[in-house]
């Protein structure tokens, strides 16, 4: 009589620390706000999108979305899920620093990560990357896939952060063939710079009448006009954040890889695990933030002796003995 008492004071114990766990998994409610030019861009944004249904392709946990349409939602929508019950939300973009820097004191027990800027509040895990390093990589394939010495960049909103991807290309340029000239172009000033593919192509077309026959992108869904200008013109492109070698193969060179994917499901994971953490966190080369494509599309572009040369100066900048300058210093 005892012994069965005991059996079954350990199996309700045993069925309450289940109910716990499943209560738990419940209580557990992920979000993720995309920024301007939608979860689709095939760029920036669809890089946080994969991420988020990796986690949830691996886990069976759905989440919570929004895409920013225009400023004022910004708040309103971090408000919105923390109201639907969300217990970590991601916000994609530095243009929601400065609402979350008014939403997160609001609500301190929600966690939130920002990915491309910093928010110093004990709530908030900030994610950067040093976008620099990888585009000098990149810079290194334009200036040794390009017959012209004449290379282009195309920018979308004109801010520090993508002077910084232009930057680090240059440097990259440079390190190949000094005497190159880089065109830089930036497509406008305000957030309808990120998704205007008709500017991006315009503006590419304009640096290969000047002769430039590589143009790196890094434009948000701009960039798919860059791109396709490219491969109307049969000139060379380079694709940024997500890998955009397919959509044009044979004519995106590489793409310049920015790991926001990982950043975002490394969040959702981390929170549900309760291993998450507030803080500020800069990933580049050394933590594989970022980095290079090479696959199926584009490997007849890059030979070996590049993807060498490429590979020599991944594992230098590691190593610290090529420091690539970031756009930042130079403005101080």
């Amino acid at each position: 009589m005892g012994r069965t008492g005991k059996s079954g004071f350990g199996l309700a114990m045993l069925a309450l620390a289940l109910m716990a766990g499943t209560a738990a998994a419940q209580d557990f409610k992920p979000a993720v706000i995309f920024d301007m030019g939608g979860k689709f861009d095939k760029s920036f944004n669809e890089a946080a999108y994969n991420g988020a249904e990796r986690f949830k392709e691996e886990t069976g946990i759905e989440y919570l979305e929004f895409e920013v349409t225009q400023e004022a939602q910004r708040e309103q929508a971090m408000r919105r899920m923390v109201r639907n019950g969300a217990t970590i939300v991601v916000v994609v973009g530095f243009q929601n620093a400065t609402p979350l820097e008014t939403v997160a004191p609001d609500n301190p027990d929600i966690e939130f990560t920002i990915i491309d800027a910093v928010v110093d509040q004990p709530n908030v895990q900030s994610v950067v990357f040093k976008e620099h390093e990888g585009s000098f990589l990149v810079g290194m394939a334009a200036a040794m896939a390009s017959k012209t010495g004449k290379v282009g960049f195309v920018g979308g909103m004109d801010i520090p952060l993508i002077r910084n991807f232009a930057h680090g290309y240059e440097q990259g340029v440079h390190y190949v063939n000094p005497d190159a000239e880089v065109l830089v172009n930036m497509t406008g000033t305000t957030p309808a710079a990120w998704n205007d593919p008709g500017k991006g192509g315009e503006l590419a077309i304009g640096q290969f009448d000047q002769g430039v026959d590589v143009v790196y992108a890094a434009a948000g869904a701009t960039g798919l006009g860059v791109l396709q200008a490219a491969a109307d013109r049969d000139k060379l492109s380079i694709g940024v954040d997500s890998n955009q070698n397919h959509l044009h193969p044979g004519s995106v060179l590489t793409s310049m890889l920015k790991r926001v994917d990982v950043a975002v499901y490394n969040a959702f994971k981390d929170s549900m695990d309760g291993t998450w953490q507030p803080g500020a966190q800069s990933l580049g080369l050394a933590e594989d933030g970022v980095g290079f494509a090479i696959d199926e599309n584009n490997r007849a572009l890059i030979t070996p002796e590049m993807e060498a040369a490429i590979e020599d100066a991944k594992a230098k900048i590691v190593a610290g003995e090529i420091v690539v300058e970031d756009y930042y210093s130079t403005q101080n």
